[in-house]
């Protein structure tokens, strides 16, 4: 009842984040690798030379993440959101009409920049800066946008790719992607903090203070979790974005792959929803060093998997970590250096996601053209994984427990 409660009380701004992490699917890994097959015969690109193209787009636009990302600390999400959907349903018409490789540079980091950048920045800090005691809650709803665009779209798109020229579907995701625009504005219309936006609503960071990003460069914490930051976002986007080299390697059809998706978002959201619950009882700080170690057993069983049911089930384990990915960092950020300049706080830590997710396509990738395929690099990937998580672990110790909320 309290669950529900809740929900119709702030069902606007909670529906409102699911459709902007929704729609950030146009440009995630992902969906943008459904296509890597017919990219590669159009340009007649390797794995490494595509993976190149990705990566200089993707860093590209985590660069640009640094200073729009805080645009979020001055201007509210409703003037923001506009501007950030018409960039990407330009960014999809491009898609159609790139010419080249050159070009393709350009189209990917809009794609990621306007997608996976500012999209789903806006729905994190969204709901990191509206709710306070629900946060955890809150962001799991959220995420539920993340969960539907990978279980649905993947399965429509690449049924359609069977009779529709990949050009074309570009096309119908601009489309879907303007459509959500009316919906966005109506429902941040009124759009207000739940608990009001004046200045005592705040919640405040570690040490009773609001953080400046200055502050948290210069604090170990942050330099302990930049491995954890960078790692889920680059490993996690490689699995996906060489999905297509991996169906290959396998032997298995990428129709079958990709139609593990769902199970994939089942698991992902039932961890979704637990960690949002957990963090709102126990907070980001007992949770924070652990996530990434379902995705080291996951990549560890993918890398053995002979059959697409082993596939099926590293995809669940590797499920739970991702559930967990879409509701801690955002919390965490909000938890340990409060509310007031999270936007540019998180944008920092964004830009070093985004990154992340720009050197794993393309580190993987010239690892494919040197010979080492994909499941044999998994081995080291998964021990990444648990160091990553064992750094998060000693920097968080060193702060100790932060109280609270009411």
């Amino acid at each position: 009842m309290r669950f529900i409660r809740f929900v119709l009380e702030n069902w606007a701004f909670l529906l409102a984040g699911v459709l902007l992490s929704f729609t950030s699917s146009y440009g995630q890994t992902y969906f943008i690798s459904l296509f890597a097959g017919e990219i590669m015969a159009s340009f007649d690109l390797t794995d490494g030379q595509w993976g190149g193209i990705y990566t200089i787009g993707t860093t590209a636009s985590a660069l640009l993440m640094v200073w729009m990302g805080g645009l979020t600390d001055r201007f509210r999400v409703r003037a923001i959101t506009p501007l950030v959907l018409v960039g990407l349903m330009l960014a999809c018409l491009a898609m159609f009409a790139v010419p080249g490789p050159v070009v393709l540079v350009f189209v990917i980091f809009a794609l990621r920049f306007f997608g996976q950048g500012m999209l789903s920045h806006l729905a994190v800090v969204a709901m990191a800066r509206w709710f306070v005691a629900t946060r955890g809650t809150a962001l799991s709803i959220s995420a539920m946008g993340f969960g539907l665009g990978q279980a649905i779209l993947p399965i429509i798109f690449v049924a359609l790719l069977a009779i529709v020229d990949w050009r074309i579907l570009w096309i119908v995701a601009a489309g879907l992607v303007i459509a959500v625009l009316p919906v966005i504005a109506y429902l941040l219309r009124l759009e207000r903090t739940p608990q009001s936006i004046a200045q005592d609503s705040q919640s405040m960071g570690m040490n009773g203070q609001h953080w400046k990003r200055s502050d948290m460069l210069r604090h170990p914490l942050f330099w302990f979790v930049i491995p954890l930051l960078f790692g889920p976002p680059a490993w996690g986007t490689a699995l996906f974005f060489q999905q297509v080299h991996l169906t290959e390697v396998k032997g298995w059809s990428l129709a079958s792959y990709v139609a593990l998706n769902p199970i994939f978002i089942v698991a992902a959201t039932v961890s979704t929803f637990a960690s949002g619950a957990l963090i709102d009882r126990l907070g980001t700080g007992k949770l924070l060093p652990f996530y990434p170690l379902p995705a080291a057993i996951s990549f560890a069983l993918m890398a053995g998997a002979e059959t697409i049911l082993g596939a099926g089930v590293a995809l669940v384990i590797f499920g739970i970590s991702a559930g967990m990915q879409a509701t801690v960092p955002g919390a965490f950020w909000a938890e340990y250096y409060g509310t007031r300049y999270v936007g540019s706080i998180k944008a920092a830590a964004v830009a070093i996601m985004v990154f992340g997710s720009a050197a794993g396509p393309g580190i993987t990738g010239w690892l494919i053209d040197l010979g080492i395929d994909f499941p044999a690099q998994m081995w080291p990937i998964a021990i990444y994984y648990v160091l990553s998580g064992l750094l998060a672990w000693i920097g968080l110790r060193q702060v100790g427990p932060l109280p609270r909320p009411a």
